[in-house]
Formats: C-alpha cells, structure tokens, sequence
C-alpha cells in the first residue's frame, strides 16, 4: 500500500472536533475527540473512537455513559485545551465552566451549543482505538452555531 496516499484519504475524511467527557464519583475525564457519527436514527446511535490508553476510555468501558458537546466554528482555543490531561477546579474543567448533566450528572462544557448523554451499547476494542456505539438518552442546544471541523483548524488527526 501506498502509505502517503493512504494518509491522504483517510485524512480527506469530513471530520468534526468535539469534547467528550466521562465521570466515575470524583474522577473525570474530558478530551478532544474528532472521529464521531450518527450511526441509527431508531435507537438513535452515535459512533465514536476512543483511544484506548487514555482515562476517558477507562471511564467509559467502566460507566457506560458519555457526553459529548460539539464545538463552535470560533473555539479552536477551547479545543486545543482539551489536549492536555483533565485538570478540575471547582466548577471549571482545563479551565473552562461546566455543570452536571441531567441524566447521567456528567460534565457539560457550558460554553459549547450542542451537547447530548448517552449509554453504551457496544464497546469494540481495535487498534489504538475502540469503537464506542451508543445510544443518545438527552441533548440540548444552548445556541445555534456552525460546528468547528478539522479543515478550518489546519490540524490533522488521522491517517
């Protein structure tokens, strides 16, 4: 295989950039995260991959629950500080506020326009990553805006 074309297709993908958070008790655990889809109407199913060695990961294959909030077209910055491990003070993670989720009491970023819980339903470990299925239980909307994707950041994750 033609490793460079490769990369080039896999990296052509239409990706967007969201932060995904998990909570045991006191530990949380909140990143990044670009590869995600719709993947059922009915149930509606999102599909996700999780690297497998990080703490959001060892969170979620404990829990079975997840939230995940789409970024803003304008919230790169917010992006780029959810690279770094979850650091909590207060009401803020990495230095941003959040509050509990309805459902599941999960931290919701609140400066982000969608959010949504869900439950896994299936947990594949392949690779570096797991494909995460699972089923979306509430979502909200705090206010329209264009969702950041891969393409306007000029970062790439894939390939």
């Amino acid at each position: 295989m033609d490793l460079e074309a490769k990369k080039k297709v896999l990296r052509s993908f239409t990706y967007g950039l969201y932060v995904l958070t998990a909570q045991d008790g006191e530990e949380i655990a909140a990143g990044t995260v670009n590869w995600v889809t719709q993947a059922s109407f009915t149930p509606p199913l999102v599909a996700l991959g999780v690297k497998r060695e990080s703490r959001l990961h060892a969170l979620i294959e404990r829990t079975g629950r997840l939230a995940l909030m789409t970024l803003a077209q304008d919230q790169k910055a917010i992006a780029q500080d959810f690279f770094k491990p979850t650091q909590r003070e207060g009401d803020t993670l990495n230095g941003h506020p959040f509050e509990p989720s309805p459902t599941f009491g999960l931290p919701l970023l609140t400066k982000l326009p969608y959010w949504l819980e869900a439950e896994v339903r299936h947990l594949y470990p392949g690779g570096d990553h797991s494909l995460v299925v699972a089923e979306v239980v509430e979502a909200g909307v705090r206010y329209e805006a264009r969702p950041l994707v891969m393409w306007d950041t000029g970062w790439f994750y894939g390939g």
